[in-house]
């Protein structure tokens, strides 16, 4: 789960992965394009234009379904 309070400019970007908190769907990576106060906009689907993921539709995704990737 991402704690939306403590998201900052700098988690713009980041790679996260969806895990449906009900079941409701299939594992997906993304990355952070924006959020509100309830959700995350996540894009999941960019033709593979990773370095243009700003330029696609960011899906609202409740942030119990999210955690971050971390690259290690």
């Amino acid at each position: 789960m991402i704690n939306i309070t403590k998201l900052t400019q700098e988690d713009i970007g980041r790679w996260v992965i969806y895990l449906p908190f009900y079941g409701g769907g299939e594992p997906e990576k993304g990355r952070i394009k924006a959020w509100n106060d309830r959700n995350i906009f996540v894009v999941y689907k960019c033709n593979n234009e990773w370095n243009r993921f700003q330029d696609f539709a960011g899906c609202s995704t409740d942030p119990k379904d999210l955690e971050f990737i971390i690259k290690g």
